[in-house]
């Protein structure tokens, strides 16, 4: 008797996902503070390549906070603080069974360390996500997307200053006893291992207001690691239905030769990209990662009771896929780097465009944890040109449609896959790039790279062909 799955589960969770600060704008409205996001700043004068959110001193922020002619597209995004009643209606439309998003911290606690949570942030999250689930949509919400308060940056020294654990604990405990009747999914910390890339977004660590950035980047994810136990470990006691995630940006980065040397880096460098999961999974510190601190001199100081909080694990695995990348002795060497794969096709911002890489990386994740899984970000940038008030875009249909089928495999291949999402399902503002010109959504957003734009929502053709994907449950994939 075969016991090898014929397709995807009929309760699939078929979805798609973005970030508050991407797509929300309003970024001083109804008791907002600034986030971290708020200071990404879009440059056309940089090589599309190379465009990416780089480290940030104390300098950078002031005039950030001063200058009035520079462009920060994440403070407008795409206004969904204001029209997401009629863009979720276009994602039901599409047929989407969940949706992610997150919740901007600085919403909820303007500075980080207030005594008292924001009303008019909470009640515009409870209105969110009622309209999620009016609209036929399990909702799926990150605690924290890179929407730190820039507060807990200027003030303290971002996840750095161990202050932080009591501030996101206490956040945490807000959103989760706020919205325990609405949302069952949640992730702590969006892809925890961007500590190289993202490092600001991500961890609010200022490069001068410490004299080790590397030691303080590993110390400052450690201090993130024990807030997520915490949280995971109130979650579970007020309410044991409430599924708490971790997240990954994943890979995987082969090898780039067969010499031994080469498949050693390999090892070596995706150990570390996976420790954030060993630890927020099995609830302790691999070994190999103190082997990693020794060997890069790296110092990370511990509590004792820190220990006992990390074996508060969470109960799910979830992971971004965009890309894979190479390791060579040499790039580990020169710090654990990895290099762009030349041997696959690529978008024109240099991401490589990988499907199989996919179903080893789910295959590889379930072999290490044995815990559902979701990919909740998949997808690919491009230039989307509308002609005639249409937005022809076979190349993204044939991106998802290659994707989708590694996934089909994987589960045949026993992968307790529960979900994927859609990165993102309309358009919002790049991440990394702080544009929009870099679209991937399903839904065309009239926004250029400057504000500027009419706003009018156009369901490209890949709209119809993942509203089939998803009626067929990811069976029809013409």
């Amino acid at each position: 008797m075969s016991r090898i799955p014929k397709g995807f589960p009929p309760n699939f969770m078929w979805g798609g996902a973005v970030a508050a600060n991407q797509c929300e704008g309003a970024y001083d409205q109804d008791g907002k503070g600034l986030c971290l996001a708020d200071i990404n700043e879009f440059r056309d004068d940089i090589d599309i390549t190379k465009k990416y959110n780089d480290e940030v001193s104390t300098t950078y922020i002031t005039e950030a906070l001063a200058s009035t002619e520079r462009i920060f597209p994440k403070r407008w995004g795409i206004d969904f603080y204001h029209t997401y009643k009629e863009d979720l209606k276009l994602l039901a439309e599409l047929g989407l069974k969940t949706f992610r998003t997150s919740i901007n911290w600085a919403r909820i606690f303007p500075n980080g360390d207030d005594k008292e949570p924001n009303e008019k942030g909470l009640q515009f999250y409870d209105n969110l996500f009622d309209e999620i689930i009016q609209n036929g949509m399990e909702p799926m919400i990150t605690v924290s997307h890179y929407e730190m308060p820039l507060n807990l940056t200027r003030k303290y020294c971002g996840w750095y200053s161990r202050e932080l654990i009591s501030f996101f604990e206490k956040y945490c405990q807000t959103v989760f006893d706020r919205y325990a009747g609405k949302v069952k999914y949640w992730i702590l910390v969006n892809q925890i291992n961007l500590i190289g890339h993202e490092s600001f977004n991500h961890l609010g660590v200022a490069e001068d207001k410490v004299q080790d950035l590397k030691s303080a980047k590993y110390q400052a994810v450690h201090h993130e690691m024990v807030a997520c136990a915490k949280a995971s470990k109130y979650a579970h006691e007020h309410y044991p239905d409430m599924q708490i995630g971790m997240m990954l940006c994943g890979g995987p980065d082969y090898a780039a030769t067969c010499r031994p040397e080469d498949q050693l880096a390999a090892l070596k460098h995706n150990q570390m990209e996976y420790f954030y999961s060993d630890v927020l999974l099995r609830g302790s510190y691999p070994g190999y990662a103190f082997r990693f601190f020794e060997d890069h001199d790296i110092h990370v100081q511990f509590e004792k009771q820190d220990m006992e909080d990390l074996k508060n694990t969470c109960d799910f695995f979830s992971f971004s896929y965009y890309y894979t990348r190479v390791v060579s002795k040499d790039s580990y060497e020169n710090g654990n780097t990895s290099e762009r794969n030349k041997e696959l096709p690529a978008n024109p911002w240099g991401w490589s465009i990988d499907p199989i890489g996919l179903r080893i990386l789910l295959n590889e994740f379930y072999d290490r944890y044995q815990k559902p899984i979701f990919v909740t970000e998949n997808g690919v940038g491009y230039y989307d040109k509308p002609e005639d008030g249409k937005i022809h875009d076979p190349y993204r249909v044939e991106y998802y449609r290659s994707h989708i089928e590694q996934m089909k495999e994987a589960i045949k291949d026993g992968v307790d896959l529960r979900g994927y999402y859609a990165w993102g399902p309309i358009d919002i503002v790049s991440c990394s790039s702080s544009e929009m010109s870099k679209r991937y959504g399903f839904i065309y957003v009239d926004i250029d790279d400057y504000g500027k734009g009419s706003g009018k929502r156009i369901r490209k053709d890949s709209f119809d062909w993942y509203k089939k994907v998803i009626a067929t449950n990811g069976e029809n994939l013409d």
